[in-house]
């Protein structure tokens, strides 16, 4: 992507109309609706027929009329074209509009459908904020140019072509003397043009950059606050807004300049031909309904032109928006619906000779290897930093390793389709995730099919969470705000506990799941967990004694390779590392 974007900076021209014609396939590849767009096409272009005719009619009638008597059957022809371009405009309009709002809702749909199914490292890379603003914001750029500016460009391209003929085939000279402006518009709006469009794609940028500062910041209130950090974030919000302001000045100075110039050079040429047209009449080369009608075709092209520059201005943020959009759309999804699927119920994990590295010169695990019998607890200890939970991400997939393999029974977990591997896991980490919504709507999160409050209620009591939400005045529909910040560590934890319940899985992966529990929550958050590795093979990143004391087996990961593994007896005896890190970090 970088070497093509270097070589389209040496090719401005082809840059542009690459950019134009990736827009029209993004366009295309949400399947617009062409049936309804061809009809607005036919009305607009009806629309701007009555457009063409009624200066005609208008000539007509001024000059068939007298003083003291309107030529009546001309009136009632001119109030008809009117009628005509109103009622066609309008629902020619609509329908444009309307393709329009089904295409960016199509591409809407497919850009968040493609989100959701990008590999974890690609948010790794890119901040939330950063992603969600290419889902609205850029979506609305693409938005306005194709149901606004385009349908507007395109009635307007015609009544300007169209007046532009018509002019000429009335009076060659009025026309000529009319269009010897055309150079001085082209010489004043194209540097301008361009300048407009410079500034309008860093105004793109930097709103872009504030919305994902803003986004990342704002989840992580609570640490702004207990970190006193209200002044600093303020300083540098302060700073991606005081850009976006100088940005916008910008903007506003060079717009400023250039709608008195395109009014005044109007205004010119308004007088210019009007001054020329009465002395045409008093000289009686033309006629009085001659000189309304070209004035009237004037204000035809004028229309067009001044918003000519809007509508090639939003084609430069269009531009942007594809391309920022398409690399979104470019990026290898996760192969989800791909692979075998499998009953992993009484089949063996094997992890053989794992290697993993995040980044190329920092390898966080090296040929690791372990296997997980069925219906038995697998323990990883070691100090933090080791690796342990970055295996857990290769057993969920969230990454793929760098080399060696991890099986099931006899199948590679690579060629297993990913969302039924996923199925059959039940992953609780030290602080287990939650969405803002009711209790009801965590527990079911994922699954299948919707449960009855019997079966919620079971899984809750399981993980000794039934208590708690019956405390709530409206239990399973208590809103728990973003985050779960409405419940405390334990409880959210027990929520998750729950949700693994009624998930019912065949692997269990437990994170370390009461590291940051008081020790009241940590005692019922511990026997909610025993519940639920009864029949499970469950691998446990250990942090509580009782549970590597029970396992029946455990691998020791420092630095990211297995320098032990056995049974507690056998590291405590075998192993000094863990006897020393049983001894200072377990025993409490």
């Amino acid at each position: 992507m970088r070497n093509e974007a270097i070589m389209r900076q040496d090719l401005p021209r082809s840059k542009g109309n690459l950019r134009f014609k990736e827009f029209l396939q993004l366009i295309n590849s949400v399947n617009p609706k062409k049936g309804i767009f061809i009809l607005g096409i036919i009305l607009s272009l009806v629309t701007s027929g009555a457009s063409l005719v009624v200066p005609q009619l208008t000539k007509g009638l001024v000059d068939t009329s007298q003083l003291a008597k309107i030529d009546g059957k001309m009136l009632a022809i001119l109030l008809l074209a009117f009628a005509i371009q109103l009622g066609f405009g309008t629902i020619g309009g609509f329908l444009l509009r309307y393709v329009g709002e089904s295409a960016v809702k199509t591409l809407r749909e497919r850009l968040w459908s493609h989100l959701l199914k990008l590999p974890v490292d690609y948010f790794d890379d890119h901040k939330s904020g950063e992603s969600s603003s290419r889902l609205v914001n850029d979506t609305s750029v693409i938005k306005e140019l194709v149901t606004s500016q385009f349908p507007n460009f395109i009635t307007g391209g015609i009544q300007l072509i169209g007046s532009m003929i018509i002019l000429f085939l009335m009076d060659w000279k009025m026309a000529a003397i009319m269009f010897s402006a055309v150079p001085i518009f082209t010489l004043i709006l194209l540097p301008v043009g361009r300048i407009l469009s410079k500034l309008g794609r860093q105004l793109q940028a930097a709103t872009a950059d504030f919305n994902a500062d803003a986004s990342e910041k704002l989840s992580e209130v609570r640490l702004i606050k207990s970190s006193n950090g209200e002044h600093f974030e303020k300083i540098t919000g302060g700073n991606f807004i005081n850009n976006i302001f100088k940005l916008g000045v910008k903007d506003a100075k060079v717009e400023a300049i250039l709608q008195p110039i395109m009014t005044t050079a109007m205004l010119g040429i308004f007088v210019g031909i009007l001054g020329y047209g009465a002395v045409r009449v008093q000289a009686g080369t033309m006629t009085s309904g001659a000189l309304v009608a070209f004035l009237l075709y004037l204000f035809n092209i004028i229309a067009p032109v001044t918003s000519f520059a809007t509508f090639f201005s939003q084609v430069q943020k269009a531009m942007g928006s594809t391309e920022r959009v398409q690399e979104i759309l470019n990026t290898d999804l996760e192969p989800v619906n791909d692979g075998e699927t499998i009953d992993v119920e009484g089949k063996t994990i094997i992890a053989n000779n794992l290697s993993f590295s995040y980044e190329h010169d920092h390898p966080i695990l090296t040929n690791v290897t372990f296997d997980a019998k069925p219906n038995t607890v697998i323990a990883f200890a070691g100090p933090s930093g080791g690796g342990k939970s970055t295996l857990f991400s290769l057993l969920e997939r969230f990454y793929e390793p760098d080399s060696g393999q991890i099986t099931i029974g006899n199948h590679n977990i690579q060629n297993i389709n990913i969302s039924n591997w996923r199925s059959q896991i039940g992953y609780v980490s030290q602080d287990s995730a939650v969405f803002a919504g009711s209790i009801r709507d965590n527990l079911q999160y994922g699954l299948d099919k919707k449960l009855s409050d019997k079966e919620l209620w079971h899984g809750l009591e399981l993980a000794y969470a039934d208590k708690f939400v019956k405390d709530f005045p409206e239990q399973l529909d208590t809103q728990i705000g973003e985050r779960g910040v409405k419940l405390s560590g334990g409880q959210k934890q027990r929520i998750a506990i729950a949700r693994a319940f009624l998930r019912n899985p065949k692997v269990l992966m437990l994170d370390e799941a009461t590291a940051s529990l008081d020790s009241e929550s940590e005692e019922k958050v511990q026997r909610a967990l025993d519940q639920l590795m009864i029949g499970r093979t469950t691998l446990v990143i250990a942090h509580r004694l009782s549970t590597i004391v029970g396992a029946d087996q455990i691998y020791f990961i420092e630095h990211g390779q297995v320098t032990g593994h056995g049974t507690h007896e056998e590291l405590i005896n075998n192993h000094q590392l863990y006897a020393q890190y049983v001894n200072e970090q377990m025993v409490s």
